[in-house]
């Protein structure tokens, strides 16, 4: 049965350090849903109520556009092990960039990664739990090295242009922001 709740406990902070991956679903008012795998550690609990995740290159920047538009979030972590959960959390969502005022005070619980691109932070509403009864056991293996080695591979002035060049903007022609000069 679904419950919901006004803030994370110690509860479901646990949970979420938990799970190796997380799913993080956008839309713009025009377009294309947007829902996204996200795993490699990324994720982290700021307080009881604002979370977020350190957004590495990828083939697309479809959530920054979308937060750019409208800022409507919604990120999901469920169990592939034993334990049954979904957790929702529902939000307002920003992108934190590099030299941007918020971002060495959110960026020192990461640490420095291959391929980073900004932080993407969820102003938590309300936040859900449901069984997961259907959601399949899987066994976790390990993460792919294969982003880190691109991105290290490229060098930080390839990055910057595949940035310009691939995630200036979302497949709806919407700005990412990324690219840009700061």
């Amino acid at each position: 049965m679904a419950k919901f709740y006004d803030a994370l406990n110690d509860k479901l902070k646990a949970f979420i350090e938990a799970q190796h991956m997380f799913f993080v679903a956008t839309a713009p008012r025009q377009g294309r849903i947007n829902l996204s795998p996200k795993g490699m550690g990324t994720f982290r609990v700021f307080d009881e109520r604002c979370v977020g995740y350190l957004d590495l290159t990828g083939s697309g920047a479809e959530t920054a556009a979308h937060l750019r538009e409208n800022a409507r979030l919604t990120i999901m972590f469920c169990s592939f092990s034993q334990e049954s959960k979904i957790l929702r959390l529902y939000g307002q969502g920003r992108v934190v960039r590099p030299g941007e005022p918020d971002w060495d005070r959110l960026h020192r619980h990461f640490g420095t990664v291959a391929g980073e691109r900004q932080i993407m932070v969820l102003d938590v509403e309300s936040l859900q739990t449901s069984c997961g009864f259907g959601v399949p056991l899987y066994e976790y293996q390990g993460q792919r090295p294969m982003l880190a080695q691109w991105t290290q591979n490229k060098g930080r002035e390839g990055i910057e242009r595949y940035w310009r060049e691939r995630n200036a903007v979302s497949i709806d022609g919407l700005p990412t922001g990324l690219g840009e000069p700061q």
